[in-house]
């Protein structure tokens, strides 16, 4: 192809217009720069596109996949919920009866709470037979099943006025030790000096039976004495001296006289009185310390503990339940999130199209100025084609003379300049 030098050169000699090889060239580079970038832009707008259905098809396959671990951790979240309201309902219950356990702490321990236990229900014993005494003789019931009954009754007077002691006296001193201390140690002092006035009665009357008992024996010696005197030594059957009968009367009447003294004397009748009040009250005192303290160790140890035992036990197969789902549900649950995260890196279906949108659109305005640059280069080539035409119509009738008067080497020059332009304008 002929060189745009020599082109012009030609150009120049023949006296042709340059503006229309200047079009033509302007129009040429500007058709082939356009041809690339119209290349460049299809190749990316195919990549786009390759880019678009792997996309798409990945964007599926992850979709399906955190589908299936969606389904699981459903499926999953339910048991494990299900199985941890179960197993937080299980040590509500046990932090609940710690507190309970921790809240019952006796203020005595075991022994010393059986020790007041066995006391009061002394207590409670020794005035059932005070009871059964009074209600048998004083009361004159025979009936021994009635008696008995009614001196039960009695007894139970011991128990009435436990909860009274609890109430008024033993649970708020527990609660508040400072506010109620002086009741409390004002009642203890009451109950102590009546226990010891009714000691003092006791003795003085135990005293009293002893010195009766220590006479009627004495009685009893005589009397003796006195069978001994009127009885001959060889046992033989003599009648018995009326003054010996007498005597012998005179001191069983004495010892009948002792018994009705010692039963009908003011100290008989303070013991019994004392000694009952003493005794449901001591009672009362004594069950209500002992009771509260057996009744929390036994509420701790063989309800409180009993039951933690049990639901340690409910625990276990749960915990063995839970521990497994939940390791699988963790598992699902970062499969999820790696394939959320691998879904989040993906090229956004908007993005790539509105990409595409604008390729197409690139594309199809490069494709535009293309044709046009195309349609100049044809047009500035044809006008240039046309000018050196016309400016060789013009000159041709003098061609023959126009060699003619040339050196022979620059006839042969022009010979070949216009064969290489006719070639060239083809």
């Amino acid at each position: 192809m002929q060189s745009d030098f020599q082109h012009g050169y030609d150009g120049g000699t023949d006296q042709v217009q340059r503006d229309h090889f200047e079009s033509y060239v302007s129009s040429q580079e500007n058709e082939s720069f356009l041809a690339s970038q119209l290349n460049r832009y299809q190749r990316d707008l195919d990549q786009l596109d390759v880019t678009i259905v792997n996309t798409t098809q990945q964007r599926q396959t992850l979709d399906q996949q955190r589908n299936t671990h969606l389904v699981a951790i459903s499926s999953l979240s339910g048991r494990v919920a299900r199985l941890r309201e179960q197993l937080t309902q299980l040590r509500d219950e046990q932090t609940s009866l710690r507190t309970r356990r921790q809240a019952v702490t006796p203020e005595y321990s075991l022994i010393g709470g059986l020790f007041f236990l066995v006391a009061g229900l002394s207590f409670v014993f020794g005035d059932l037979i005070i009871s059964h005494e009074i209600v048998a003789y004083a009361l004159n019931i025979r009936d021994n099943m009635e008696a008995w009954a009614f001196a039960f009754g009695l007894a139970m007077v011991t128990v009435l006025l436990k909860p009274a002691y609890d109430r008024l006296l033993e649970r708020p001193y527990q609660e508040d030790p400072a506010r109620n201390r002086v009741r409390y140690e004002r009642f203890k002092l009451s109950l102590a000096v009546f226990a010891m006035l009714t000691l003092a009665v006791l003795g003085w009357f135990r005293y009293e039976a002893y010195r009766t008992d220590q006479l009627k024996a004495a009685i009893n010696r005589s009397i003796r004495q006195l069978q001994q005197q009127a009885t001959p030594l060889d046992g033989s059957s003599v009648p018995v001296d009326a003054a010996v009968l007498t005597k012998i009367e005179k001191q069983l009447q004495q010892s009948t006289e002792l018994n009705i003294a010692l039963v009908s004397s003011p100290w008989a009748m303070l013991s019994f009185v004392l000694s009952g009040l003493l005794f449901a009250l001591a009672g009362a005192v004594c069950l209500g310390i002992g009771l509260p303290v057996v009744s929390a160790f036994w509420f701790r140890w063989l309800q409180v503990d009993r039951r933690l035992w049990v639901l340690r036990r409910r625990e276990k197969p749960l915990l063995a339940k839970l521990d497994p789902l939940d390791q699988i549900l963790s598992e699902h649950s970062m499969q999820q999130q790696l394939i959320e995260q691998q879904i989040d890196q993906l090229p956004a279906d908007a993005t790539l199209q509105q990409q595409r949108t604008q390729l197409i659109a690139t594309v199809t305005e490069i494709g535009n100025e293309h044709r046009l640059a195309l349609t100049d280069r044809r047009i500035a080539q044809y006008n240039d084609g046309y000018s050196n035409g016309n400016t060789d119509r013009h000159t041709q009738p003098k061609a023959g003379n126009r060699l003619a008067q040339l050196r022979p080497h620059e006839a042969i020059r022009q010979l070949l300049r216009d064969n290489l332009k006719s070639g060239s304008l083809e």
